[in-house]
């Protein structure tokens, strides 16, 4: 089943897909942000190669871990902050803007999407967003910029939620925390509605994220994955394409 091609003939090829297509969906993973600046987690270098990630359990039960989350947080956004949209980001808002695609599904947490011009309702984030912040009790709002101000007031103590004395908590996902309900409706739904799926950037082993090409396959979508290494999913796909993603997503830019 799995057709790869070289650079010119796989964006030839899924060029075709798409003009097929009447109702496409992208999944995105790290590497799409990749040459935003943003590193990933899993390759040498990623950032879990340097910090092993806060279990949420640890995070809701000790101060301590919810002081070196939010320094590790900090930390993070001095270096990625100045990141702007990439070539793959601003051509799945071209194409969601010209309705070849219904719904950008994501793994990630950088907000790229959005800034790309993805409107906010069609982008659905399963890992969260890390723009932001919420209280874990009363999901008030806390804009990133309060934290670190009584952050480092502190002396580098997590601040509480202002309303109800809750954990705040950087609005995304940990590893132990439920998935999000309504984000994993609406991608499921997406998902088995697609006539086309496209997996962009994502190692496809975060489960139950990696499920939804699993479904769209089985649901009769057509299967695109563009990633630069292989994935355990390639052999089930219509077009693997292992190439950068801004070099073949870049001609879709309108």
């Amino acid at each position: 089943m799995m057709l790869a091609l070289n650079r010119n003939a796989a964006i030839e090829r899924l060029g075709e897909l798409l003009a097929q297509s009447s109702r496409g969906v992208a999944f995105t993973g790290a590497g799409i942000s990749t040459e935003c600046g943003i590193p990933d987690f899993r390759s040498p270098g990623g950032l879990w190669t340097k910090n092993q990630p806060i279990q949420f359990d640890d995070f809701v039960a000790s101060q301590a871990a919810r002081d070196e989350a939010w320094r590790r947080k900090f930390a993070m956004e001095d270096k990625f902050q100045a990141a702007k949209p990439g070539r793959g980001h601003r051509a799945l808002a071209s194409l969601v803007q010209r309705g070849k695609l219904s719904a950008v599904i994501t793994q990630n947490i950088d907000n790229l999407h959005q800034l790309s011009g993805v409107p906010v309702p069609k982008v659905i984030e399963l890992h969260g967003n890390g723009s932001y912040a919420t209280c874990l009790d009363c999901q008030a709002r806390y804009e990133l910029d309060w934290v670190r101000a009584r952050f480092e007031e502190s002396g580098g103590t997590a601040p509480h939620c202002t309303a109800c004395s809750g954990p705040v908590k950087s609005a995304t996902i940990s590893f132990g925390q439920a998935m999000p309900e309504e984000p994993m409706r609406r991608a499921e739904e997406e998902t088995l509605a697609a006539d086309l799926f496209l997996a962009i950037g994502s190692s496809l082993v975060v489960w139950p994220a990696a499920g939804f090409p699993v479904r769209a396959k089985r649901n009769g979508a057509r299967l695109v994955i563009v990633n630069r290494e292989a994935t355990e999913l390639d052999d089930m796909a219509d077009l693997v394409v292992r190439d950068d993603i801004g070099d073949v997503l870049e001609p879709f830019i309108a």
